[in-house]
This record gives structure tokens, C-alpha cells and sequence, in this order.
């Protein structure tokens, strides 16, 4: 019989593209406002893997993503996949999403991302949200998975979570020690 165990704490991580980089600042923030302060932020890099989003959003698209600096409970992701949809609604302009956020978190083990859509590898999380296994992380890298979005393969960005990935487990690793310390052994 397996014991369940408590989850790690994940590093809240969100990418968003959109094609008027002057709204990222406010997006930032809004950002902000929900998940804390921003511990690391990529650089900006093209989103040109595929044209789907043109027809909304029109065409010379930039993705940038952040991780935020504290730590998020697992379960929280279907709230904060709302919370996005709430910033990109408010952001809309003629019915058009001017911003798309997406939300997500990683672990030692594998990013994650959240969304509002079905399919056969994604998991149902609550909040009519489900989870999708993007990356997983083995033999010291990140690896795809037949179903990882074209952007989420890219080596810059793989490059970044896996800059996150060390961070985020120095994190880990000085949490475990500020609660020894705190017990006193």
C-alpha cells in the first residue's frame, strides 16, 4: 500500500505572448498582484511556431515567461489558470484577446501548464481546468513529450526552466534547511 504524501511547494511559472509589448508591464503587474513578486524573467523571444493565434492576435507575436519567487501549493493552479483568463478578458479589445497567459508551475520532476481544454494526456484538476504534462526532467535535462507545444520544445526556452529548475531547487533546498534550523536539530 502507498502512504500519501504531502506535495512539494511548486515554483509558479507563466509565459504570455502577445504582439503590443508595451501591455507587458501591466500585464506584469497584474501578475504580480496575485502570485507575488517575480524572482526570473526570460527574455523575450518570437512566437512564431505557429499562425493559429493570428487571425485573434495578429501576426509578429513575443513570448516572455517569469517565475515567481513564492513558492504555490499544487492545487492552486486551477485558480490561477482563472485568474489569468480574468487578466486576458480585461485586456480584450473588440472581443479579441489582445494577451495570452499561460499558467503553470514546475517541479523537480516536470513542467506543467494550465488550461481550459481536454485532451487525451491532460489531466482534469478542477474548475473545469485540466493539467498538462509538458516536460518532464530526467537524466539531468528536460525532456519533451510527443505532445509538448512546438514553443515549450524550443532550447531557448528549455534553457530558461532549466535556469528555474536550479534555482527553484536551491529554494527547496534552503526551505529544508531554515526548518531544521527552526526545530533546532
Amino acid at each position: 500500500m502507498s502512504e500519501p504524501q504531502p506535495p512539494k511547494p511548486a515554483k509558479p511559472i507563466v509565459g504570455f505572448f502577445l504582439k503590443e509589448r508595451d501591455l507587458a508591464a501591466e500585464i506584469v503587474q497584474a501578475l504580480q498582484a496575485q502570485l507575488g513578486p517575480v524572482d526570473m524573467v526570460s527574455p523575450w523571444l518570437d512566437f512564431d511556431f505557429t499562425t493559429y493565434y493570428e487571425k485573434e492576435m495578429g501576426a509578429s507575436l513575443s513570448r516572455r515567461l517569469m517565475a515567481f519567487k513564492t513558492l504555490m501549493e499544487q492545487d492552486r493552479l486551477p485558480s490561477v489558470k482563472r485568474m489569468t483568463n480574468e487578466i486576458e478578458a480585461r485586456y480584450r479589445k473588440d472581443g479579441k484577446r489582445r494577451v495570452n497567459i499561460d499558467p503553470g508551475y514546475l517541479l523537480p520532476e516536470r513542467f506543467v501548464l494550465a488550461t481550459g481544454k481536454n485532451f487525451t494526456h491532460r489531466i482534469y484538476i478542477g474548475q473545469r481546468i485540466y493539467a498538462d504534462l509538458t516536460l518532464i526532467y530526467q537524466k539531468g535535462a528536460f525532456r519533451t513529450l510527443p505532445w509538448t507545444y512546438p514553443d515549450y520544445a524550443d532550447r531557448c526556452l528549455i534553457d530558461f526552466l532549466t535556469l528555474v529548475r536550479n534555482k527553484y531547487m536551491l529554494d527547496l533546498k534552503q526551505m529544508g534547511n531554515s526548518r531544521i534550523a527552526e526545530s533546532g536539530d
